[in-house]
């Protein structure tokens, strides 16, 4: 099997009889903050294609780790999206792409990928969490989703888009006693913008106040200045959309130097600090704070999916990153749309039919939309890791409230 033909790509991994006939490869952030994430997403691909003996329908299937994360930053950058986009599409062996986990990242891939030859190829992420990518809101300036499939829909996720995510967060909120909520997000990253839009939405919905809605600049060496005036509005509680790469842990640090511990003002945010690093980062300021995932955490699973998480355990020999068995079931999903069909359009056409009973991540069909038909939100505790706290399914009103947000 010959590799795709990029840098940012490691070498080919395979464990079957005979020689490889087709090629999936993922594509995730594996520098930075997010690099002990991504390398355990990985993990729990090849872990699946282990159980699947490297095979499809009968099919014997390749695996190929890419980047899209830019050494200097460890964050994704446009340029290095669409290069990989690109290579996957001219690479004829590569009939799936697992990813990715940025949704910036993933609006730059999926029209390249949709107008690959072969009749575009498929992307399946377990991460990605952007309603923009799958369906219309208020926040979706570019004629999204329609503008992202000139051709057809080539894409699907396992995890619920962040309609779900903030929703259950503010639901969450609310039943922790959070009556006044002040709102910050990365600057420059649509994915945080979109995860503050949605909660705020859905608190409106609740009653909640919301008593500030302000950007962080991550490249900003403190954060005290605008701690003080996030306190000046009296909040009883501070939402940070944002990834732990966008300066997170200091903002974290100067949140509680200004506003005191999370026991007090509580302090929550989205998925993108929902990983060990933000608590390795942060130290004693993160402890208290809540962080919600789309979907079950890893110790919550069933199944299959408790079976995955073992294995991974047994493996890594520490704590399972949140998306990892995610990052399985994608697998698990391109892999049966491989055994369906040996062509691109194919493969496309049989994700979109998936209907998944006793998976890893439980039981789920794929919507027209390209999202999973169940929305359940896990909100975790930082300690020494994250505990997960509570689970919530938010109503279909509310989840309406935050795509409106």
């Amino acid at each position: 099997m010959t590799p795709v033909e990029s840098s940012a790509c490691g070498p080919v991994e395979y464990g079957g009889q005979g020689e490889a006939q087709a090629l999936i490869v993922s594509d995730l952030p594996l520098q930075g903050d997010s690099r002990r994430r991504s390398l355990q997403m990985n993990d729990a691909i090849t872990l699946v294609l282990e159980a699947a003996n490297w095979q499809a329908g009968g099919r014997r299937v390749a695996f190929q780790a890419c980047d899209d994360s830019e050494a200097d930053t460890g964050l994704w950058s446009k340029a290095q999206c669409s290069s990989n986009a690109r290579a996957y599409a001219a690479d004829p062996s590569v009939l799936g792409v697992i990813g990715t986990y940025n949704s910036g990242c993933a609006e730059v891939m999926i029209p390249i990928l949709g107008a690959a030859p072969g009749g575009g190829l498929a992307m399946v992420s377990p991460g990605n969490t952007l309603i923009c990518l799958t369906e219309s809101a208020s926040g979706c300036p570019k004629g999204e989703p329609g503008s992202l499939y000139p051709n057809q829909r080539n894409y699907a996720r396992v995890v619920p888009n962040d309609a779900y995510q903030g929703a259950g967060l503010a639901s969450f909120a609310k039943s922790s006693g959070i009556h006044r909520a002040y709102i910050l997000y990365a600057a420059g990253d649509v994915t945080s913008l979109g995860q503050a839009r949605t909660f705020r939405g859905a608190a409106r919905k609740l009653g909640i106040t919301v008593t500030g809605f302000r950007a962080w600049d991550p490249d900003a060496s403190g954060y005290k200045p605008l701690m003080n005036k996030v306190a000046a509005t009296n909040p009883d509680g501070v939402l940070l959309a944002g990834l732990t790469e966008d300066n997170g842990p200091q903002l974290i640090k100067d949140k509680v130097a200004v506003l005191g511990p999370n026991s007090g003002v509580k302090l929550l945010a989205p998925d993108g600090m929902a990983q060990q690093s933000t608590i390795d980062l942060a130290g004693s300021s993160s402890r208290g704070m809540f962080a919600s995932v789309p979907g079950l955490v890893p110790q919550d699973l069933p199944g299959p999916g408790k079976k995955l998480v073992s294995e991974l355990r047994k493996q890594i020999k520490g704590p399972v990153e949140l998306f990892a068995p995610y990052a399985g079931q994608a697998a698990s999903v391109v892999l049966d749309a491989i055994g369906t069909s040996g062509t691109r359009a194919g493969v496309i056409t049989a994700v979109q039919q998936t209907k998944v009973t006793n998976g890893i991540t439980g039981n789920f069909q794929i919507l027209p939309s390209g999202d999973p038909s169940v929305g359940p939100i896990t909100v975790s505790v930082a300690r020494n890791s994250f505990v997960p706290e509570k689970v919530v399914k938010p109503s279909a009103a509310l989840v309406k409230a935050a795509r409106q947000g």
